[in-house]
């Protein structure tokens, strides 16, 4: 089974682009989503352990959280070695099931594969990318979003340029979603064959 790294900065269509490797059958492991789960799970006791209050009815509130650790880089590094092997083994777990349903590909979407020296976790990798000023754009748009808080996670993330300079393959959703599901779809006819891929129908795992 080959499993693939789906990753790109803020902004630049990840989320979509997971999507249509869904379309076609491919089996998704999400980051984020594996997060929200974990933070009403397994992680909820662990994060009140370390930031008292942060727990309410059993679930991670993320808003106190936030309050909590912004700004603070010890706090943060904490958090992340709660969070982080959490996430690691539901998505180990994910491709075992894979591997045994004899899924011939498996996506791993982790936003910051390249900043948490993820890249030896998959076999290739796809970054995806859009021009500067339509992810600017797009994330502006974002409720909550002020220009300050989008340099502000550009900063804590490998540059665009350097991503795509790193990657297998590269997704552009700059040109619309046609586009961009074209180019998903030839990645996945070369890396596990189109026909045998799109059979699958429903995920396998």
């Amino acid at each position: 089974m080959i499993v693939l790294g789906l990753t790109g900065s803020i902004g630049m269509g990840k989320s979509t682009t997971a999507a249509m490797f869904r379309e076609l059958g491919v089996p998704v492991h999400d980051s984020d989503e594996a997060v929200h789960r974990l933070y009403a799970g397994v992680a909820a006791p662990l994060v009140e352990a370390a930031f008292p209050g942060t727990v309410i009815n059993g679930v991670v509130d993320r808003n106190r959280l936030a309050t909590r650790v912004l700004g603070d880089r010890e706090a943060i590094r904490h958090l992340e070695a709660i969070i982080h092997p959490l996430v690691r083994a539901d998505a180990d777990a994910f491709l075992d099931r894979c591997r045994s349903a004899g899924a011939p590909l498996a996506v791993l979407d982790i936003p910051l594969l390249f900043e948490t020296n993820g890249r030896d976790r998959v076999d290739k990798v796809v970054v995806v990318t859009a021009p500067a000023e339509v992810q600017r754009e797009r994330v502006l748009a974002r409720p909550g979003m002020t220009p300050e808080k989008l340099e502000a996670i550009l900063l804590k993330q490998v540059p665009d340029a350097e991503k795509r300079a790193r990657a297998d393959f590269v997704i552009d959703t700059g040109n619309g979603l046609d586009h961009a599901r074209a180019q998903v779809a030839a990645i996945v006819a070369a890396l596990a064959g189109e026909k045998k891929v799109q059979a699958t129908g429903e995920p396998l795992c």
